[in-house]
């Protein structure tokens, strides 16, 4: 086919359908030509090469009427190959557009993805003449249609939110209510059978390990590995091809439709600080190719050379204002057109850097900050980076929540009996207002966790002392060996019923320490059901069996998949346990209350001294619900909450403390005794049984009652109010 070019329009980036032909436009500051590569349908054979006609304020632009969406196509962009310069032009390296939507075809390792020719003596400073269009992926033109129907889903309160943060692929490859076809694809995501065990966990967001398009690195293709996580993004508005069972992005549309059906958002977890095009001697896949020295931080003191605060080799140029807006872009197409509902950003302090370092006023933060769209979504901060000053926690602004490394620490240590931890992890069950109750930031800002994707996850976090990464290939040398585990007995696996009775209660104490705490919960998808990594603390390379989750539940399993259920029902019922307000245990003299107040093993008020002895290991945190605000007393004082907490390797007594207006307490949670596996989660009016017995006492306690708190245990108990405070009176 004869194409014939117009002059089109500088705006909007990328390829635009107007439902006459297709606009294209393209930023580069310092290439000299332009020229639009059409490809047929696979991506396999070049079609035409047709030159950008204009260039205005620098971007390359131009209108192809009659194109249509389906159309393949990529760039060859000219200019200086000056690497000393920081340009890295070259026309044989096809270009993937940057604002490219949908992605034809994978990345195939192969010598001509190089800008300079490998082995040479002088290194990059060498120009590589071979094509590489064979061998890399291309983008391809899309109609953005979509019937979303009646999804206008209200956002949820950050209060209520609990995250469950899961691998697209990993979550339901193994799932076997899922067709095969749609196994370990966004597409599963919308089946009845996934949406329905979100919903009915209680978890209120899932957020989704990076599904922006990413690709392989080559030492681990090398290996016959894969990068699993997809922490190694190349197109940030393009979902990745992977995952797609219909290769069309309308397929998360969707899942997205169907989640919000059923009241819970999604999230993405993000990474616009650095791209798989590595250091001065990696591949030219797009942005190197297209503008080298804007998109990237250049060494001040040879551009040859990137700025590596990533640790991937480079890093993203987010003070350039047109990699700014590509960046900005990208978060508004996902959050209008996708209509996702928040974001986690992989190591954001990289987001916040200027040249001079990390600035709470940086342009990415204030962009975020006044923008329409992105101001009224979550935005959740990885708050470091490997760069000078790069350990950021709380110091992002206002609006912003943040992973916060403290608590997960915290309640390692102190489930793991390690001494002095009493004060540490009072402060992080509190919502860690230490560090973020400033500037009218709320408990919410600390998104709190005890294991994520990188790390050990819960089973094995109780199972293992030592890290066992040899699938990785690298000699067990990768991964953090800083990980606040304990096997209690044995490393990995065992017959033990001592032991494995004791990791089983040990899993129940840190997530009910998470879900009980102020703050938002972030659970790891597959933790409820006692998922293994084998020992493997770094599995961003493990696509199979170590990674997927396993819907083949034993009784434990089942046993704590209930206990997770009944933990959620209750933080959802009791707005004490995810108060809107930071506690400080403050007194109020009109009430004659506090509204925290810590308990010692005797049911009285801690001292200095209880805090000041390192042998602490067992403590009560009495939430007292009568110093809320009158409008959240809907439940009077049945709101107030004791949760009693024992770390020691002994039995404690532990004497239960008498509350004004109360009558006796109700146990709510012991995971000492935890609830037997419930009705099958298909059967609706068995969940709603369910539902109200998690809110229902186990059994009841007097005042001054003294409880023998098994080794390792917590407990979870409400006030149940006198007969006069039942009434909404007090007793004289």
């Amino acid at each position: 086919m004869k194409w014939r070019i117009r002059e089109g329009r500088p705006f909007p980036l990328g390829a635009t359908w107007d439902g006459l032909g297709v606009n294209f436009a393209l930023f580069s500051a310092h290439a000299t030509r332009v020229e639009l590569c059409l490809f047929d349908a696979a991506g396999e054979r070049e079609l035409a090469r047709i030159e950008l006609p204009e260039f205005t304020d620098e971007v390359w632009h131009g209108y192809l009427p009659d194109a249509r969406p389906g159309l393949v196509y990529g760039y060859r962009v000219h200019g200086p190959y000056e690497p000393d310069a920081g340009h890295r032009f070259n026309p044989h390296k096809l270009l993937l557009d940057p604002y490219a939507r949908q992605l034809v075809g994978t990345l195939r390792w192969d010598d001509a993805l190089f800008g300079y020719t490998l082995g040479s003596p002088d290194l990059d400073r060498s120009f590589d003449e071979r094509d590489s269009a064979p061998f890399v992926p291309k983008a391809m033109v899309i109609d953005p249609a979509f019937t979303w129907g009646r999804d206008r889903p209200q956002p949820i309160p950050w209060d209520r939110t609990i995250v469950y943060e899961a691998h697209a692929k990993g979550f339901t490859q193994r799932h076997p209510g899922v067709p095969e076809a749609l196994r370990g694809k966004i597409g599963a995501l919308a089946e009845p059978v996934v949406v329905d065990y979100l919903r009915r966990l209680g978890i209120t967001a899932l957020e989704l390990l990076p599904i922006q398009g990413f690709v392989d690195d080559r030492y681990l293709v090398d290996r016959g590995l894969r990068n699993y996580w997809g922490y190694n993004t190349i197109s940030f508005f393009a979902p990745a091809r992977r995952y797609l069972a219909s290769g069309h992005p309308d397929e998360f549309k969707r899942a997205v439709n169907h989640l919000h059906a059923a009241g819970l958002e999604v999230l993405l977890d993000v990474v616009y600080n650095h791209t798989p095009e590595g250091n001065e001697l990696g591949p030219t896949l797009s942005f190197k190719g297209i503008d080298n020295a804007s998109y990237y931080r250049l060494s001040a003191h040879d551009r040859r050379y990137y700025v590596n605060d990533t640790g991937t080799g480079n890093t993203v140029n987010l003070s350039h204002p047109r990699v700014l807006q590509m960046v900005c872009d990208s978060l508004r197409y996902w959050a209008t057109e996708m209509r996702v509902d928040g974001f986690r950003f992989d190591l954001a302090t990289i987001l916040a850097r200027e040249p001079y370092g990390f600035d709470e006023g940086g342009g990415f933060l204030d962009a975020c900050r006044q923008d329409p769209v992105l101001s009224h979504v979550k935005l959740i901060a990885e708050p470091w980076d490997i760069g000078p000053g790069g350990y950021q926690v709380s110091h992002f602004p206002p609006g912003w929540a943040e992973w916060n490394d403290k608590y997960r620490a915290a309640v390692r240590s102190f489930w793991r009996g390690d001494e002095g931890q009493a004060p540490e992890l009072a402060r992080r069950l509190l919502g860690s207002a230490d560090i973020f109750d400033k500037r009218g930031r709320r408990p919410w800002a600390s998104v709190n966790f005890v294991t994520s994707h990188d790390g050990f996850c819960l089973h094995d976090l109780v199972s293992y002392d030592q890290k066992h990464n040899e699938a990785n290939g690298e000699d067990n040398r990768d991964g953090d060996s800083h990980n606040l585990s304990c096997n209690h007995g044995a490393e990995g696996p065992t017959d033990d019923p001592w032991i494995r009775g004791l990791r089983e209660r040990q899993k129940r104490n840190l997530l009910a320490t998470l879900l009980f705490s102020q703050g938002t919960p972030m659970i790891l998808a597959g933790d409820e059901l006692g998922r293994t990594q084998q020992g493997n603390n770094n599995a961003y390379a493990q696509d199979n069996e170590i990674s997927w989750l396993d819907w083949e539940l034993a009784e434990d399993s089942r046993q704590l998949l209930e206990f997770v259920r009944r933990a959620i029902a209750l933080r959802h019922a009791y707005p004490m346990l995810r108060r809107g307000r930071f506690l400080h245990g403050t007194w109020d003299e009109a009430l004659g209350i506090k509204d925290v107040t810590w308990l010692n093993s005797a049911g009285e008020e801690m001292q200095q001294v209880n805090w000041d002895d390192p042998g602490t290991r067992c403590f009560g945190l009495l939430l007292d619900g009568r110093a809320q605000p009158s409008g959240l007393r809907q439940r009077g004082v049945d709101a107030t909450l004791l949760l009693l907490l024992n770390a020691h390797t002994d039995t404690v007594e532990v004497s239960l403390p008498a509350v004004p207006e109360g009558r006796r307490w109700a146990l709510l949670l012991d995971t000492d005794a935890p609830p037997a596996p419930g009705v099958p989660i298909e059967d609706e009016a068995a969940l709603d049984r369910r539902m109200r017995r998690a809110i229902e006492p186990l059994r009841h306690e007097a005042f001054g009652a003294r409880l023998a708190m098994p080794t390792r245990s917590l407990c979870l108990f409400g006030l149940e109010p006198g007969d006069a405070a039942a009434r909404g009176g007090t007793d004289g």
